[in-house]
């Protein structure tokens, strides 16, 4: 039991060590963090060399969203660590009441449904688990008041 324990250890820790030290270089597998505007908790975590999931939460006065993103990765020449992305995704959430876009007021609130895309740029920092993200997301709102709105903005990520 001792041994089998040592062994596992033994295997967490050169696990651990590996994925810290590829953090630190210019690729990175997951990352967990924050996108100012409108402000959003995020992790994106890459299932393929070029391929990452991402999901936001995001919570404010007038309500929550969550979004998933399908997002292709491609390198910039000559620039170590930034990347391009761009990709589809939704949201669904719910706006709290006296939420108005345009001239369409959520009296007494309303679910929240629609078709979201990205196009960005992803800076993991050579020698520090940090990653800087800055996008843009245009997204169609399909619920309730069918409209086409844009946000995004600049995201903050710890890398592992």
């Amino acid at each position: 039991m001792r041994k089998a324990l040592f062994a596992f250890s033994a295997l967490a820790l050169f696990t651990i060590s590996r994925s810290s030290a590829q953090s630190m270089g210019s690729d990175y597998q997951t990352a967990v963090g924050v996108k100012f505007w409108p402000g959003a908790i995020t992790v994106k975590h890459f299932i393929k060399d070029n391929t990452a999931l991402e999901g936001l939460a995001s919570f404010w006065d007038h309500g929550f969203r969550f979004t998933g993103l399908y997002e292709i990765h491609g390198d910039i020449n000559g620039a170590p660590g930034l990347k391009w992305y761009v990709g589809p995704g939704a949201h669904l959430g719910w706006y709290n009441g006296n939420w108005h876009h345009g001239d369409y007021y959520y009296r007494d609130g309303g679910f929240s449904l629609g078709i979201d895309g990205v196009l960005g740029l992803d800076y993991k920092i050579n020698g520090a688990p940090i990653a800087l993200s800055l996008d843009i997301n245009p997204f169609l709102e399909l619920a309730n008041h069918t409209y086409v709105d844009v946000w995004g903005g600049l995201g903050v990520r710890y890398t592992f």
